[in-house]
């Protein structure tokens, strides 16, 4: 495939001769990175490209007006030298942080790399530039659309789990246990939304397994790991259809933050 001859000539253009071999990863990553973020890593520029990323949610996961869901993973890594408890976090691993925006089809749209494993999800959206540029309209998100079935007009939204603050363009579940009959039907379908973050998580994992155990690397490099995976992740997504399971319930610069 031409994508595959352009990758390989960017990273011979990277790689030195003279480079180590210890030194030979992060070099390949970032090649890896360079050459494919353009084209595998990016949001939708306009109002017509969000669209046909609602219509797949409201296709494949009956739920209409998604631009994606949203949930973070957290990669474990050997306890950087000097890092005190940094990358400790709540699970007692250490560990980096990647928040991500995932479309219907297991793709990441959007990805935050590098928070140390003791900050909260929240805490990185609060200060991802993802939720700067929805909060700033720039991203080009359509207006308010009608419901299926219904003339009720209604925000496109991205979906999370409790752990993210209600907006009008953010939705996430109901809270408490006394949930009338509507509430749990809502829930429930957010749900089966959202948890295609979780699966492309899975997915990612299952395909690099370099992120079944804790990663031995500097912590710059860890990131650059992580970035080469998605960009190959979402290539393989679109070139290499794999058919998933049809029960799936169990299953441009601006698209990254914190660039390696």
């Amino acid at each position: 495939m031409d994508v595959l001859h352009e990758i390989f000539a960017g990273i011979l253009v990277e790689l030195d001769d003279e480079l180590q071999p210890r030194s030979i990863i992060p070099e390949v990553c970032d090649a890896l990175y360079a050459v494919m973020r353009d084209t595998y890593m990016k949001l939708p520029t306009s109002s017509s490209e969000w669209q046909e990323v609602a219509s797949t949610f409201s296709t494949a996961w009956n739920f209409p007006n998604c631009l994606g869901a949203l949930d973070g993973k957290r990669f474990l890594v050997i306890n950087p030298s000097n890092s005190g408890s940094e990358c400790f976090d709540y699970k007692s691993h250490n560990s980096v942080i990647m928040l991500a925006l995932v479309d219907a089809d297991y793709k990441f749209l959007y990805v935050d790399v590098g928070a140390q494993g003791r900050a909260s999800d929240a805490g990185v959206w609060d200060r991802c530039n993802l939720r700067k540029y929805l909060e700033e309209n720039k991203l080009k998100v359509p207006g308010d659309a009608s419901l299926p079935y219904s003339d009720l007009q209604s925000p496109y939204v991205i979906v999370g789990d409790d752990a993210f603050p209600l907006k009008t363009y953010l939705m996430k579940p109901y809270p408490g246990k006394q949930l009338t009959a509507d509430q749990r039907i809502f829930n429930y379908r957010l749900s089966r939304a959202r948890r295609v973050s979780e699966n492309a998580f899975g997915i990612l994992a299952a395909k690099f397994r370099v992120f079944q155990q804790p990663i031995n690397s500097k912590p710059e490099f860890v990131n650059k790991i992580i970035f080469a995976a998605v960009v190959l992740h979402n290539f393989l997504r679109v070139n290499c259809k794999a058919h998933l399971p049809t029960d799936r319930t169990g299953l441009t610069a601006m698209a990254v933050d914190s660039s390696p």
